[in-house]
């Protein structure tokens, strides 16, 4: 595999060549170059480069071994390939190339270059295929004799690599010849590794390239295959993950990842170790011992690839059931590691970066500074380790912009207690290909991550380790634990629903504790805000008298240009702003006299919100109703109905203006430059659409320097979403929807046209949605069909290619320094863990992704965040439903919590799977709670909660069984507002309450409404249906209930039938 590592066939300047010559040299490349080491060889004489006149260079044939030569570097560096069996002179005023015929005809071409670039003469000396060289490399050494006696030296010091040893015939006899000669002979090697530890853009694209394949071949290569291998518990061996590893960097295509193969090569055999035994080093390998991922295992992961010659490097640790011990070693390995990276700026010492890795290390685990590796690296480039740039504690060189490190960082032989001999001995390892920026470092491979809860595995192993500590307690420790093979071999293996109530009665404890922590800092406790209401403005329809319209007939006049309606009053027009008018209604008696109904806002009238105008004129008198007769009916109903168009448009202007007054000010989008095209997708649309009723346009979504813009034709419907409030994004291809899309979750609200929202989504329809005219049903083997649905699904793919490449190209642009404090990236849904349910109207599938809950079909859109979650509970579970309820509460009490209605009861157990495995804490109840009044009551009295147990008021198993060992089981955790079971009936009806739906939350209170406060119609029908609720359901019929509980419900399900009376004692909340 390693027969074309070293061989003169791979371009480093990443250009094509001409057709003619494959492996035409770039001449600028070479020009640029040559005057770099030049310079750098004139500037750095004394100090780096031994004070040499001439430098004597040497590559020697290709090796089937995998090596790192300087020699070959120079030869990559200035003419972008390598020369084996080649040995380069530089002078002041000459280069000599002493090669074969073949390699001279290709290096005949930089002779014009470098007399232009430099003013030196290039003279190639071919050596003939049966000639030893000795003469040509006479003739050589008197050039170098020539040039050098005008020096300052007598005799000639000569630059050369001194650690290369010679190789092959031709070599040796020019080493030995070179020896022999009268010249005084200097280590150059310093030289140039400071010359290549500076990278320009060519070698760092390179780099950046090699990063890029080395990360994605982590993160989509090897680790799905370590999961794969460990949830299957498949035996498979450290050396064939090496070979799929190395087969896989080979061939970039099988991770989609395009680059051309034919410059791609590893840095080094990909390294798997686990079973105890470990070796830090690059120079590792791995070995035929199977990967062992049993309780408390490490494996550890290390691979590298090269672009055009240019390597990167990356490891990982992965923790299988780890301990607190292991689990420490990683998290100050990772905090020293971040350190060690967040050091690399220009200017600093190259030693500070292993100081602040020491330092990190000394204060969070000093027990483990003797095990930390002595170095943190080394500098990378076309070398995989680059001499003089050893990130130690002894390097003082300074970091300069462009330089490029492998920051690796480790502890070794650690060890930690277990009765595993191969899990006893650990070692932890981290490293990242970094390149040293002007303010702060980049970091190539992060891509593929190293957080905690992306490397540590838990397979509930811990649990059984729990249950024989459990079994040694009860037997005083005289017996021994039982392994993890015996207990299996006794049948005495945890079910999965044992493991799942385990891990469940830990994350209660652990939610108790995270809920009893933020309750006492007062993060609930702010003023409930529900039921804010919308403030109008100053209500002036006319400034002075001067400004009414003149009267017509002491007609009801509306003026649509004041806002305003003129209304006779005593032989007066009396204007009325519009935003004062509650109703307005027509009706017509037998005699067809028309009368017209005007109701007002007044204060302190139910079912009217006080603004703020009302308030301001306290002391005043309001007029609360009138009323007109009219034998124009025509007027009447022209009237009504501009009255009420008027006030749709006075509401919704002022509510768009009051929610633009809470808009948070975006930042402006950045263009990209007419160098840098933005990435695109076309022929979207968008939801919420924009208003109007035009006929809708599709556009485009551009990706610029700083965020999103969507822009249609019309200048008007534009949308920018900024990179930094984006607090989700998503893309959902289309497999049995009709659309495929893109969805943005914002931190804070935009407008989209009139509306505002934080959920901004861009789709396309994959396919038109047809009608057969004619009512005929063509036969599934008609060619027309079959062509048309082969075109369906060609259209399909295309899209969902085209919104994958988007996607693609955003994550890698997210995937830049200035953007990693954002953590963007875009989630896809799970499809295999969704289920169906009613998250508000209709019906819909709803689907987990890695950090979200979300519904992006059907509309509102729903996007819940876990991390927001407090805890979940699933309501009418079990007695034989056929479906049930989730509801979600949050973490921020003051939020209503999120109910979804009608989940099949199919769907139960990988839903608990799923909420489990996320470490979210769920709860089972046989009915649906009232959440407001809870959440208040823990609101109002923080502290009576955490005595009470916190949440496992809602474990119903718990009630269950302390209601059969005594009879005051139920004076646990109860809501202050539920009184207790031995008052009145009517006091039942309010405990009652904590059970029913939401619906009831909305009962005013109000009861003293008369005739003469002059209610609208509806308000009366509703007043009466209160009355009607309060009164039960007993005066009705058995079928008048069912029939109004079909209406309440819909038709998507019947509710289960509840006790009218007393609850039972075990639905009560504890």
């Amino acid at each position: 595999m390693a027969d074309n590592r070293n061989r003169n066939v791979k371009p480093a300047n990443g250009k094509p060549a001409a057709a003619a010559n494959p492996y035409a040299i770039n001449l600028d490349n070479f020009s640029k170059r040559l005057k770099m080491l030049y310079s750098h060889w004139n500037k750095h004489n004394t100090d780096l480069w031994g004070s040499s006149s001439a430098l004597a260079i040497a590559t020697p044939p290709v090796s089937e071994d995998l090596r790192y030569l300087k020699s070959s570097a120079l030869n990559i560096w200035l003419v972008g390939y390598e020369f084996p069996e080649t040995i380069m002179v530089f002078l002041k005023k000459q280069i000599h190339f002493l090669c074969s015929q073949k390699k001279a005809s290709l290096l005949d071409v930089v002779k014009k270059s470098a007399k232009e670039a430099i003013d030196v003469e290039v003279v190639i000396h071919v050596k003939a295929k049966g000639d030893d060289g000795t003469g040509l490399m006479d003739t050589i050494f008197r050039a170098i004799h020539s040039q050098a006696s005008s020096g300052d030296h007598n005799v000639p010091i000569v630059g050369h690599i001194s650690r290369e040893a010679p190789e092959g015939k031709f070599l040796e006899t020019w080493d030995e010849k070179l020896k022999n000669a009268k010249f005084e002979l200097s280590d150059v090697t310093t030289g140039f590794s400071d010359l290549f530890a500076v990278k320009d853009e060519t070698e760092l694209t390179n780099v950046k390239k090699a990063a890029f394949l080395t990360s994605s071949v982590m993160r989509q290569f090897v680790v799905p295959k370590l999961e794969k291998a460990i949830d299957e518990e498949r035996k498979v061996s450290h050396s064939t993950l090496m070979d799929d590893t190395e087969k896989t960097i080979l061939e970039p295509g099988r991770i989609k990842v395009k680059l051309k193969a034919e410059n791609i090569d590893i840095c080094y055999p990909p390294i798997f170790q686990s079973g105890g035994e470990f070796d830090l080093k690059p120079s590792a390998s791995s070995n035929d011992e199977n990967l062992y991922y049993d309780s408390t295992s490490v494996i550890i992961c290390a691979l590298g690839s090269r672009y055009n010659s240019y390597c990167s490097n990356i490891a990982r640790t992965f923790l299988i059931d780890a301990n607190s011990k292991q689990s420490k070693a990683y998290e100050v390995l990772l905090k020293a590691h971040e350190a060690a990276i967040g050091a690399l700026k220009s200017g600093n010492k190259v030693n500070s970066v292993y100081q602040a890795a020491v330092s990190v290390v000394e204060k969070e685990a000093p027990e483990l500074a003797a095990n930390l590796t002595k170095t943190a690296g080394t500098g990378i480039g076309l070398e995989f380790r680059e001499t003089g740039l050893s990130l130690n504690a002894k390097n003082d060189r300074i970091l300069k912009p462009g330089m490029v490190f492998n920051v690796s960082l480790g502890f070794q032989n650690l060890q930690t207690e277990t009765n595993n001999p191969k899990t006893r001995k650990y070692s932890v390892l981290l490293a990242d290909t970094v390149i040293v920026g002007e303010k702060v470092p980049d970091v190539l491979t992060s891509k593929s991550s190293k957080a905690v809860k992306d490397v540590a595995y838990s397979f509930n192993e811990d649990d059984e380790e729990e249950e024989k500590m459990k079994v040694k307690a009860e037997d005083n420790g005289n017996e021994t634990l039982f392994s993890k093979t015996t207990l299996r071999s006794d049948n005495h293996e945890m079910s999965k629903e044992e493991l799942r109530r385990q891990h469940q009665a830990e994350l209660a404890r652990q939610k108790n504790e995270e809920t009893a922590r933020r309750l006492a800092g007062g993060g609930a406790n702010a003023a409930d805000n529900r039921g804010a209401v919308k403030t109008v403005g100053d209500l002036i329809a006319y400034k002075n008298v001067n400004d009414l319209p003149p009267p017509r007939d002491l007609m009801i006049q509306v003026d649509q240009k004041n806002e305003a309606i003129l209304l006779p009053i005593y032989g007066s027009m009396v204007p009325f702003h519009v935003a004062t008018v509650k109703s307005v209604s027509s009706q017509q008696d037998s005699n067809r006299t028309s009368y017209i109904r005007i109701i007002f806002n007044v204060p302190g009238t139910s079912f009217t919100p006080h603004d703020a105008n009302s308030l301001k004129f306290q002391g005043s008198i309001y007029l609360k109703e009138v009323s007109f007769r009219s034998k124009d009916s025509r007027h009447i109903i022209e009237v009504v109905q501009q009255i009420k168009t008027l006030r749709r448009q006075v509401n919704s202007r002022e509510s768009e203006r009051a929610e633009r007054a809470t808009l948070v000010t975006q930042e402006r989008l950045q263009l990209a430059s007419a160098k840098f095209k933005p990435i695109k997708l076309h022929d979207l649309w968008i939801r919420p659409p924009f208003g109007g009723r035009g006929r809708k346009l599709t556009g485009s979504l551009e990706a610029h320097t700083n965020g999103f813009r969507y822009s249609t034709s019309r200048p008007d419907e534009r949308v920018d979403v900024m990179f930094g409030n984006i607090k989700h994004a998503f893309f959902q291809p289309a497999e049995r929807e009709m659309i495929t899309l893109v969805h943005f979750h914002l931190h804070n609200h935009i407008m989209v046209g009139n509306k505002k929202t934080k959920d901004v989504q861009f789709y396309i329809e994959v396919m038109d949605i047809v009608q057969t005219l004619g009512g005929g049903k063509r036969s599934a083997y008609d060619p027309d069909e079959i062509e048309e649905e082969q075109r369906e699904r060609d259209r399909k793919n295309k899209i969902n290619t085209d919104f994958q490449n988007f996607v693609n190209r955003v994550n890698d642009l997210w995937g830049q320094p200035q953007f990693k404090a954002f953590d963007l990236e875009f989630d896809q849904p799970m499809r295999e863990l969704g289920f169906h349910g009613v998250p508000h109207k209709a019906s819909a599938f709803i689907v987990p992704t890695s950090n979200c809950l979300v519904e992006l079909i059907e509309t509102p859109f729903v996007v819940i965040t876990l991390s927001e979650i407090e805890i979940v509970n699933l309501e009418r579970v079990g007695l034989g439903q056929k479906n049930f309820d989730m509801t979600i509460v949050f973490k921020d009490f003051k939020r209503d919590v999120l109910r979804i209605d009608s989940i099949p009861s199919t769907s139960l157990d990988g839903i608990k799977e799923w909420l489990n495995t996320t470490d979210l804490k769920y709860y089972e109840s046989r009915l649906n709670l009232n959440w407001r009044p809870i959440l208040k009551t823990i609101t109002d009295d923080p502290e009576k909660f955490i005595e009470d147990g916190g949440w496992e008021f809602l474990n119903m198993e718990v009630s269950d069984s302390e209601s059969e060992n005594s009879e005051e089981s139920d004076q646990g955790y109860v809501p202050s507002d539920v009184q207790s079971e031995s008052g009145s009936e009517d006091e039942d009806d309010d405990s009652e309450s904590l059970v029913e739906s939401e619906d009831d939350d909305e009962e005013d209170s109000d009861e003293d409404s008369e005739e003469d406060e002059g209610k609208t119609w509806e308000e009366l029908e509703r007043e009466a249906s209160y009355a009607d609720r309060e009164k039960g359901d007993d005066s009705d019929s058995e079928e008048e209930r069912k029939r109004r509980k079909m209406k309440a419900f819909g038709k998507g399900r019947v509710p289960d039938k509840r006790p009218s009376g007393n609850l039972p004692k075990r639905s009560k909340l504890r």
